[in-house]
């Protein structure tokens, strides 16, 4: 089980990095993804993941292929333009999956770099770990991640399993004289997928899957981004809170600079990766961006124009999609807030006592803290709470266009 309760440590018990990213790591295997696959000494092991993978996606994109045709053929009349609406968000979400996994295997190398230089950095004994506050970072991260894998999830489940269920009940319990065979997402197939009961069957699996690997390939890339702005966050704010603390007057000159220097590479360290994240995942962030308006926006008119059952779970994908980018949004305001906070330490410190170099290197981190580490998609300003603004209002302007179509 993913999800199943491990005993909490206490505070005297050494949290390892890989704790920290075992989560992400482990439910992208269960699609066939190892971002460490090269470094498996078991080559089978490693072919069939691969394969597995590969086939996944081959089965997953064969299923949007047939949701884009449903939506063609049923987007050139107003009379079926609801029913188009009603895979538009699927549509996007879909494409979602795929860009983000494409974005994944071109950055692979650099983003397992990124987690090696991360890994350097991690605290390793009880002590610096209590300093870091590490437990804390690692227990704020993990209910964060558990509650958006489990409504995203929930999304792509009660679209996958929900019309089976149903017929379930309605031919066994309530006595209905037919099992309806109908599908929990739109799909225009090339061939009869309802008649032959064989044929249903393979096909509903072969799309509940697909639903599976969209799922966990759109949630894994944003649960790295979380656990790589966590430690970078963790890091700012361990400098910020050192610096502040610091008091220079208890030391000598050559101390107080030894510090600083120590400090400032650090310091410069911890930029470096947070610019590696943002060459990373700036262009994906961006697509999603761009994507999750569109999605909000269907999700949302579905949910305005829909019976009450359709409400239920566009609600619920339209709720996954608005925790989706908040989440991101509210890391990427984390980043910001943590790196800028670096200055007003260093002014905060008590820095009267000490020499005039100790006073400009300062200075010079004052400065450099103007510019915090940031996400910036291209046409996008820096990830913050802002940002998150933006989208729902790109998302409202979308569906006050589609509702003055429909109704108008």
């Amino acid at each position: 089980m993913l999800f199943r309760k491990r005993k909490p440590k206490s505070d005297d018990e050494v949290i390892t990095f890989d704790e920290l990213t075992r989560f992400p790591m482990t439910f992208y295997k269960t699609i066939g993804e190892d971002l460490y696959s090269d470094r498996d000494p078991n080559v089978i092991r490693r072919y069939l993941l691969r394969f597995y993978l590969v086939l996944g996606f081959l089965n997953f994109n064969a299923y949007v292929v047939g949701e884009i045709a449903y939506f063609i053929v049923h987007i050139m009349s107003t009379t079926t333009l609801l029913e188009a609406t009603a895979v538009a968000p699927c549509i996007g979400f879909s494409f979602m999956a795929d860009f983000k996994q494409f974005g994944l295997t071109v950055n692979r190398k650099r983003l397992v770099r990124l987690l090696d230089d991360l890994k350097e950095i991690f605290p390793l004994d009880v002590e610096a770990q209590r300093k870091y506050n590490v437990s804390f970072y690692r227990k704020h991260m993990n209910r964060v991640m558990n509650l958006f894998t489990i409504l995203c999830m929930t999304y792509t489940s009660s679209f996958s399993f929900y019309p089976a269920i149903k017929s379930t009940i309605k031919y066994y319990l309530m006595g209905s004289e037919i099992f309806e065979r109908n599908y929990g997402f739109h799909i225009l197939f090339p061939y009869d997928a309802e008649t032959d009961l064989t044929v249903y069957w393979f096909s509903y699996w072969g799309l509940a899957h697909c639903a599976y690997v969209a799922g966990v390939s759109y949630v894994c890339v944003d649960l790295l981004l979380i656990a790589t702005i966590t430690q970078l966050t963790m890091h700012f704010n361990f400098i910020a809170n050192d610096l502040e603390a610091y008091e220079g007057g208890d030391h000598t000159d050559e101390e107080n600079i030894t510090y600083l220097h120590n400090l400032v590479v650090y310091h410069a360290r911890a930029l470096d990766l947070s610019e590696e994240v943002n060459n990373i995942f700036s262009f994906l962030i961006l697509w999603n961006f761009i994507a999750a308006s569109l999605v909000i926006c269907f999700a949302g008119f579905q949910i305005t124009a829909s019976n009450v059952e359709d409400i239920v779970l566009y609600f619920i994908f339209f709720s996954a999609s608005l925790v989706q980018v908040f989440v991101v949004c509210y890391y990427g305001d984390e980043m910001i807030s943590s790196s800028s906070r670096i200055g007003h330490s260093a002014f905060n410190q008590n820095w009267l006592p000490c020499s005039t170099e100790y006073k400009r290197i300062l200075q010079f981190i004052i400065a450099r803290s103007q510019k915090p580490a940031s996400i910036r998609p291209p046409t996008f300003p820096p990830i913050s709470f802002n940002t998150f603004m933006k989208v729902i209002s790109m998302s409202y302007q979308f569906f006050a266009l589609l509702r003055t179509t429909y109704y108008g």
